[in-house]
């Protein structure tokens, strides 16, 4: 499982309020229509300029805040290939895992805004194709790659019931 794409990184501490604004609550039976909000309070014009594949990248404690799982569906609307980050508030990580978005640990130092980069996600490797780096990551647990690899939790049970660890 690979992905390519651009980096748009933010700082610590990205609360859920940072990337879906609680003012937009009212929108969250149209998904589609709140996803053209994400982001928005941490940079306006992020959804003018993501496309599918990129990445959000971000410091520490990304997704603090409420439990909302609209956080991890919007980026994903958005088509964004993972979230990349130094550390996860945990409900917004299981969220991610759960709606399909895949979400990475790592040292996100080394990546800046507008860099390409590829991510493997069983081999943990991410290449910086814009500063031709290469940085190790841990990779994702075999049983995370099939729920992403099926859209979800939900439709990995749909498909083939109980997770068998």
């Amino acid at each position: 499982m690979k992905a390519v794409g651009r980096v748009w990184k933010f700082g610590d501490d990205i609360s859920t309020d940072h990337i879906i604004p609680g003012r937009y609550y009212h929108l969250r039976s149209n998904l589609q229509e709140l996803a053209k909000h994400a982001m928005e309070d941490a940079d306006p014009e992020f959804t003018k300029k993501v496309r599918p594949g990129d990445f959000v990248v971000a410091g520490k404690n990304f997704g603090m805040g409420s439990s909302r799982e609209h956080a991890a569906v919007v980026l994903k609307i958005l088509g964004v290939s993972a979230v990349i980050a130094k550390s996860f508030a945990r409900i917004f990580y299981r969220n991610a895992i759960n709606v399909g978005l895949p979400v990475i640990i790592a040292d996100t130092d080394k990546l800046d805004t507008g860099d390409e980069i590829e991510l493997d996600f069983s081999a943990g490797v991410i290449r910086n194709l814009t500063k031709n780096l290469e940085l190790k990551v841990k990779p994702l647990p075999e049983v995370m790659i099939k729920i992403l690899n099926e859209g979800g939790l939900v439709n990995y049970i749909k498909k083939h019931g109980d997770i068998k660890i």
